[in-house]
């Protein structure tokens, strides 16, 4: 039973990586706001569709990490160091924030359109640069593996449990916002932006000691 014990730790630390990134928390405040003029069954469907689009978008990085890295000569030392950049810069955005996630601009443009599921819900609210940076570092990782397809299954297998987490947190978003109220929002989101700090800087530390392995053999 080894093999099934490597599977679930492999979907779990997938699931551990990921959403504390995608961290489906910060975007309640955008869906409540952007489909305030929608059903609730209208609103369901929004995010039922953002959540495959989120998916999706996040398994074809998945499945095209290896050849994207190979095409640009990005290496996975490069690769995590600047996926640890993006994440602490997004983390020191939600720790330290100046602006509102959306504009008011950005807002009214939203709210007028009759599908938000795909842009700003999908991507860049689920499915933004730092979720993307991890996937192809995953991909980059799992090709460097003894089962190349059954770790990308994985992969994919936690991506899809992310997914789902993120449709049950958005789905509860309007109930959310009313116990939480703006104070408990914000309590949350600089808590989830100290972890989303924290998980960069490892990034950017695992990319050095890369380097520095690779500098030790050359």
């Amino acid at each position: 039973m080894n093999w099934f014990a490597e599977g679930i730790t492999y979907v779990l630390s997938t699931i551990g990586a990921l959403l504390p990134i995608v961290n489906p928390l910060s975007a309640v405040g955008m869906v409540v706001t952007i489909t305030a003029n929608l059903s609730e069954h209208e609103r369901t469907e929004q995010i039922r569709r953002a959540c495959i689009y989120m998916f999706f978008i996040l398994a074809s990085f998945l499945v095209a990490g290896g050849l994207i890295m190979n095409f640009f000569g990005i290496s996975i030392p490069g690769l995590r160091i600047a996926g640890g950049m993006i994440v602490s810069y997004l983390g020191f955005r939600m720790l330290f924030p100046e602006t509102a996630a959306m504009s008011r601009q950005e807002q009214m443009e939203a709210a007028s359109k009759p599908d938000v599921s795909f842009t700003p819900l999908a991507m860049p609210g689920l499915s933004g640069p730092g979720s993307i940076a991890v996937v192809i570092g995953m991909s980059a990782s799992a090709q460097q593996s003894e089962h190349i397809v059954v770790g990308h299954i994985l992969i994919a297998l936690g991506i899809a449990v992310v997914g789902v987490i993120s449709y049950i947190t958005l789905r509860a978003a309007t109930k959310l916002s009313k116990v939480l109220g703006v104070a408990g929002m914000n309590a949350m989101a600089r808590i989830m932006g100290f972890l989303l700090v924290c998980i960069g800087v490892q990034f950017i530390i695992n990319g050095i000691l890369d380097v520095t392995k690779l500098v030790r053999v050359s």
